[in-house]
């Protein structure tokens, strides 16, 4: 999995990120997740891309968890199992876009 940061003191739009992932070929949704919420393990036949614009996501790989915060991106690769939990007591949005690999 690759995972980028983000680095700059302002957090990007929503708008931003739909630029960001649109310039990448990716389709993408929007998805919001409610506060303190887990999508249990699971894994898909195709890559996983993934920037989070509000709250904050905890995802697990086999027992390596990762935080992200707003701005930062995850590009999960296929067949890969990974559950994610809703970190904090507000809702998590996020931009999601599924690649065939």
């Amino acid at each position: 999995m690759l995972i980028t940061r983000w680095q700059a003191p302002q957090v990007p739009s929503l708008d931003q990120l739909k630029l960001i992932l649109h310039s990448e070929g990716a389709e993408l949704k929007e998805e919001e997740f409610p506060a303190n919420s887990e999508v249990k393990e699971h894994r898909h036949p195709f890559e996983e891309i993934r920037i989070i614009y509000s709250g904050s996501m905890i995802f697990n790989f086999t027992g390596n968890k990762i935080l992200l915060r707003p701005g930062d991106k995850i590009v999960i690769p296929p067949n890969t199992k990974h559950s994610m939990h809703i970190n904090g007591d507000e809702p998590c949005h996020s931009v999601v876009a599924y690649r065939p690999f």
